[in-house]
């Protein structure tokens, strides 16, 4: 049996996320059937991240099992023929046995990306959040580094809509990094400027970047300070934390394994 590993990128606006769900269109979904026409079999392929309906993503990973002896390249050139153009698998190789897209993962960055100009470029709309409105970057960028550690974060996660599964899920996750950067984006129409979240941990919950950003925000427009961060995984509450921002500002952008030439000491 050969275990093939993609690295995809998809525009998430016309999918309801990564997950398989009955009657809806996702990635997983589509990917799944395209793997059904060129094995004849039908396999589930499996993901790095469970991304949200609207998210997107330049870096996921995906792999599945299969007896098929398509060469990778036949594999990249098929799935690329067969896919809708809002996902592109691009590149394929074979990988080890053992290898699991989301449990052999040491570490996953997502961005998300806040347009601060009046007006959004066309081509832009689908991949920022826009908001020119007044915000403080200084104390964003001072309560973004407040997340990084081990932390529980029940405070900045969505319910799973069950009271016994919220008590009995694992809340607490690791941040390596979690940075707003100020980023000139070039276009036809004027240079603009983006803030850019950027974080990177070992897994996350439901929602959690999102309602991140969402905290950061309420920072840069005074309803929070920077120091509240610490009280807010305290509390345990996520009425306390900031809005849950739309899911198009946010991006998957990388994906990491321990052949990927990253230290363990890194992590």
């Amino acid at each position: 049996m050969r275990n093939i590993k993609l690295t995809l990128a998809y525009d998430g606006t016309d999918f309801r996320g990564w997950q398989i769900q009955p009657a809806q269109s996702t990635i997983q979904g589509v990917l799944t059937d395209v793997v059904e026409k060129l094995t004849q079999c039908r396999l589930l392929v499996q993901g790095a991240g469970r991304t949200d309906a609207g998210v997107h993503a330049i870096g996921q990973v995906a792999n599945f099992k299969t007896q098929s002896v398509m060469s990778v390249g036949e594999f990249q050139r098929a799935f690329n023929a067969l896919l809708p153009s809002t996902i592109r698998v691009a590149a394929a190789e074979e990988a080890g046995p053992d290898f699991h897209a989301r449990w052999s993962a040491l570490a996953k960055t997502y961005h998300y990306r806040i347009f601060r100009q009046r007006v959004v470029p066309p081509f832009l709309w689908r991949y920022v959040q826009h908001d020119p409105s007044l915000l403080d970057f200084e104390a964003m960028a001072e309560a973004a580094r407040a997340f990084e550690g081990e932390h529980d974060f029940t405070s900045f996660a969505a319910s799973t809509g069950s009271e016994e599964d919220d008590r009995e899920r694992a809340v607490c996750r690791t941040i390596y990094r979690s940075e707003m950067l100020r980023c000139a984006s070039e276009g036809p129409l004027e240079a603009a400027e983006e803030w850019v979240y950027v974080v990177r941990g070992k897994s996350f919950l439901r929602y959690m970047v999102r309602k991140m950003v969402g905290t950061l925000v309420d920072v840069g427009r005074g309803k929070l300070k920077p120091s509240d961060i610490p009280d807010l995984f305290a509390l345990r509450d996520r009425s306390k934390s900031g809005p849950t921002m739309p899911p198009h500002g946010l991006c998957l952008t990388e994906v990491e394994y321990p052949d990927s030439g990253n230290s363990l000491a890194e992590y």
